[in-house]
């Protein structure tokens, strides 16, 4: 068996030199893309009626007032509001250091059994993060702190030193009051602790049975008392009242087709355009095959992942496969994940095996060139991107506030609110 990591190691290797010479020039892309013009996207928006709502009061029973967004991201927004830095320049920006920051110690727990330009190539270069770090959404922050919590679980396993798990709870606490989805990095750390621990657990447990019991009934007490406040409330109400319209083969096939936009790194609808239905079932299948590979590798083969990893990753496929809606930006908060993983699962030899790798591999990075650079052509091409932003249905918008006027003669409808939205937020 051949480790996929292993030629970065080889001294002088030319495939080290390649690896960091690219990883240099995607930082480049993601720099430039911090000049990008304010991406709106629906998301984005409520996540701004938010702030304003907070900032400068709304009515109680307005959308923003009653939103279930978590106010991690939100608070991120006031302090930038109050700074005086609430611009697109500043939100791509911190974008970039959240996510460089996070995979730099997300790689500390893989030192010296993955290529640290490889790995972050390999995430960097996928569609959805050259895509969504430009945008001013709630991913990144939680790439980031997530992957804090992760590293210093990591270092408290190795060191047990008290410190590194207070670090840890407060960086996974912050990772799910920015996502609610972080709830399963919570659950994955609360594992891993029964996990590292599990002998003295056994013992105690025989000791303290009624006062382990107690300890759980107020657990689950605290979790219905602050049901709302955490959003539970609302989830459990949108799972009961979508899953008649996605019901469980829909979703799979949602699941699927996001799984192979992922790993052929481009979106479907890209192709499906093109080639209509069939194109559908050929993400799909694609997708299947990866992920049903991938987990045979992860959970059923002998391999040295982390357990509380592993437990994450589990958790989170649990919560997003049973998640009614269809996106593959549901997926982001794992990929460094992934991306780890597969860099370290043993492939076989065999000619059949190596020449599908690799021709994935070179579709993967080719497509992913071509997002990269459309990325930074629409950062500096305000006519295209007004043109392809959120597939054009702010169009009108885009081109009032960048050339006065829509510049089609056919535009009859342009929307105030996104025309001053732009003007109080575009760099």
């Amino acid at each position: 068996m051949k480790m996929l990591s292993q030629p970065v190691y080889h001294p002088g290797s030319r495939f080290k030199t390649l690896t960091f010479s690219a990883f240099i020039i995607i930082v480049g892309v993601y720099l430039a893309d911090c000049f990008t013009p304010f991406r709106i996207h629906m998301d984005g928006l409520r996540y701004f009626a938010i702030k304003d709502c907070i900032e400068f009061g709304c009515p109680l029973d307005s959308p923003a007032a009653t939103d279930y967004f978590p106010y991690g991201y939100t608070a991120l927004l006031l302090v930038f509001s109050k700074l005086g830095i609430l611009k697109s320049f500043w939100l791509v920006l911190i974008n970039c250091i959240f996510l460089f920051t996070g995979l730099y110690f997300f790689y500390k727990v893989f030192e010296r059994k993955i290529s640290p330009y490889l790995f972050s190539l390999i995430v960097l270069i996928n569609w959805l993060f050259v895509k969504y770090t430009a945008h001013p959404l709630s991913e990144m922050q939680y790439i980031f702190f997530s992957l804090m919590g992760v590293y210093f679980f990591h270092r408290f396993i190795i060191q047990k030193k008290m410190q590194m798990l207070l670090l840890s709870l407060f960086f996974s606490w912050l990772a799910f009051v920015t996502k609610t989805v972080g709830i399963t990095l919570m659950g994955a750390i609360a594992i891993g602790l029964i996990w590292e621990f599990r002998e003295a657990q056994l013992a105690f447990l025989k000791k303290n049975k009624i006062l382990v019991g107690t300890i759980l009934v107020l657990l689950a007490a605290g979790l219905v008392f602050f049901s709302k406040f955490l959003g539970i409330n609302h989830y459990a109400n949108v799972l009961s009242e979508h899953f008649k319209d996605a019901p469980f083969l829909t979703r799979m096939g949602w699941r699927f087709k996001e799984w192979g936009e992922m790993f052929i790194n481009t979106p479907a609808n890209k192709v499906i355009d093109h080639v209509a239905e069939m194109g559908k079932y050929g993400f799909e299948l694609i997708g299947f095959i990866i992920f049903c590979w991938f987990i045979f590798k992860v959970y059923f083969r002998k391999n040295n992942l982390p357990f509380f990893l592993k437990a994450y990753f589990l958790f989170y496929c649990i919560i997003i496969f049973n998640w009614p809606f269809n996106d593959p930006r549901f997926w982001i908060p794992v990929m460094p994940v992934m991306a780890a993983f597969a860099l370290q699962l043993p492939v076989a030899e065999n000619k059949l095996t190596r020449f599908l790798s690799t021709t994935l591999f070179v579709v993967y990075i080719s497509l992913g060139t071509f997002a990269s650079g459309y990325m930074v052509y629409t950062s500096f091409n305000k006519k295209e991107l007004a043109k392809n932003q959120a597939k054009g249905v702010y169009k009108n918008e885009y081109e009032v506030h960048f050339f006065g006027k829509p510049l089609s003669d056919t535009a009859t409808q342009v929307d105030p609110y996104i025309v001053e939205f732009l003007r109080r937020y575009d760099r």
